[in-house]
């Protein structure tokens, strides 16, 4: 017994140290001030896919994000990127992110036909040689290396890619590592005269900070507009309000030296449509419904949070009823659901709680564990009767409590 509690103190400890380690990061003793592109090529379908660094960027600009906060403390997104010191394996940057390949393999083409996709990431330059490793979830959803490269900024030849488009910081509250960087880019806009672009820009930043958590942290925001063509185009994966772009090397050849923790694409058309990948971009048209369609799009950009709506006719539909539970904070399959909001719960509450359809869709209603969400009519629950991530109406207090867990992420 008593050599179980020694080994259990000394595991302990041994976690805590390893704990404060991943916390207690240098900046400045592993980075440069610096921003180091990465382009990479993902390809492949559902029965497997590769992935490699195809070149790599000096993007000639200060490094934007938090200088503090290098560890990514959610487990959301599909992938993600990790930066390790090659000389002591200790993991020094990390975030996740999903992409288009993940939503490209569950349609009917991605099932059996090989496919490539862009991708762009952005990380600290590094000051002396690191392990970049880019990761996946496998069957336990559990991430995993698929590639791992060594990159030496003194050795390696570093690109660089000049943009003709000109960034206009628009409204500026503070250093760029303090703030959450996001870069508007405008596509369509090269030719509209100045005026009229610049209400086109006050309403997308009025949207920007029209509904809460945004509104009320506005001041934590720095937000830039660029003129540009980021290759978006509807009908992504034959759904024609579906809105993305596959050009990610274009996409970030248009940001150019911008800081852009996080990036909007809105496409000069007034066509219903938009979309968002998590830690990449968000896309709004101007619809007359662009100030709930960007809030939306949001919600899955910057807070990695799922659909809550219905819709059995996706090819994805059965994409959220496995044995594991989702990553998205804001559903779930009971599966683990101490993990999700069930802490929150008022006393009381029946899991699953029945439908209340007296409450108003503009408000969320009581908190509870309501049945179809995540497009699954059965078997994946919601935490509210409304939500912006169902049908437009506020943040519930799940998904508003994530939105603020990831502006801390860049402002703390």
């Amino acid at each position: 017994m008593i050599i179980k509690v020694v080994f259990f103190i000394m595991f302990s400890m041994l976690l805590q140290i390893a704990v404060a380690g991943t916390q207690n990061i240098v900046f400045e003793e592993y980075f440069t001030d610096g921003t180091l592109r990465l382009d990479c090529i993902r390809e492949g379908s559902a029965k497997g896919d590769t992935v490699w660094v195809q070149r790599l960027v000096d993007r000639q600009a200060p490094w934007h994000g938090s200088h503090t906060q290098l560890i990514d403390p959610f487990d959301n997104g599909d992938y993600r990127v990790v930066v390790r010191d090659a000389a002591t394996g200790r993991e020094i940057y990390s975030r996740g992110y999903s992409n288009l390949f993940r939503e490209y393999k569950d349609t009917p083409e991605g099932r059996t036909q090989s496919k490539r996709f862009e991708e762009t990431l952005l990380i600290p330059m590094p000051r002396e040689k690191v392990l970049v490793a880019l990761q996946k979830r496998d069957s336990e959803m559990k991430l995993h290396d698929q590639t791992v490269v060594a990159i030496n900024p003194r050795w390696h030849k570093l690109l660089t890619v000049r943009s003709n488009a000109v960034s206009v910081p628009y409204e500026v509250h503070g250093s760029p590592v303090e703030k959450l960087d996001v870069a508007f880019v405008m596509q369509g806009f090269e030719q509209m005269n100045t005026e009229e672009y610049q209400h086109v820009c006050d309403r997308m930043a009025g949207v920007l900070f029209g509904k809460e958590p945004f509104s009320s942290h506005r001041n934590d925001f720095n937000v830039y507009f660029i003129r540009g063509d980021a290759g978006v185009e509807y009908n992504t994966f034959g759904a024609d309000r579906y809105a993305m772009t596959f050009k990610l090397w274009q996409l970030y050849d248009v940001l150019g030296q911008t800081p852009c923790d996080h990036v909007v694409i809105v496409v000069n058309n007034e066509t219903y449509g938009g979309g968002a990948i998590y830690n990449f971009y968000s896309v709004s048209s101007l619809h007359s419904m662009a100030e709930f369609v960007l809030p939306h799009e949001l919600g899955h950009g910057i807070g990695g949070l799922a659909d809550e709506y219905v819709d059995e006719d996706l090819s994805y539909a059965d994409l959220h009823r496995t044995a594991h539970e989702p990553l998205e904070p804001n559903i779930t399959n009971l599966v683990d659901f101490e993990s999700k909001w069930k802490s929150m719960l008022p006393e009381g509450t029946p899991v699953p709680t029945p439908d209340n359809t007296k409450v108003p869709r503009t408000e969320n209603g009581p908190l509870g564990v309501y049945e179809g969400a995540g497009y699954s009519g059965k078997g994946v629950y919601r935490p509210v009767m409304h939500c912006m991530m169902r049908d437009y109406a506020p943040f519930c207090p799940i998904c508003t409590k994530r939105l603020e867990s990831i502006f801390e992420l860049y402002t703390k």
